[in-house]
C-alpha cells in the first residue's frame, strides 16, 4: 500500500515533498473539489491544514463525512489505511509533518 507521498488520484499527485532530511518529512497536499487521496497508510504525523473543506473518510471503522476548518491541526500516531474525498465546494490544503 503506497504512502501518502506515492499515493495519488486518478494517476495524478496530490501531494508534494516540501522537504526531507534525517528527523522530518514535510508534505504539501491539495485536494480541489471532487478530488481524493487513494487508499493509502500514514506513519506518525503532525497535519495542518492551511484551507479546509469538507471530506468523506473511508477506514477501519467505515465511512463518514467531516468538515475540517482552516486551521484544523492533529497529531496521530499512524493510520493502518484510509482514503479521502473532498466533497465540499473549496480546495483544502494540508502540511503533513512526519517525523522519523
Amino acid at each position: 500500500m503506497p504512502d501518502p507521498l506515492e499515493a495519488g488520484w486518478n494517476k495524478q499527485a496530490v501531494c508534494e515533498l516540501l522537504e526531507e532530511n534525517s528527523k522530518m518529512r514535510v508534505l504539501q497536499c491539495s485536494f480541489p473539489p471532487g478530488v481524493g487521496h487513494e487508499r493509502h497508510y500514514h506513519s506518525a504525523h503532525f497535519g495542518y491544514a492551511l484551507s479546509g473543506s469538507t471530506f468523506r473518510i473511508k477506514d477501519t471503522t467505515g465511512i463518514r463525512e467531516v468538515k475540517v476548518p482552516s486551521g484544523t491541526r492533529f497529531y496521530n500516531e499512524g493510520i493502518e489505511w484510509h482514503e479521502v474525498l473532498n466533497i465540499g465546494d473549496s480546495t483544502a490544503v494540508f502540511l503533513i509533518m512526519e517525523p522519523k
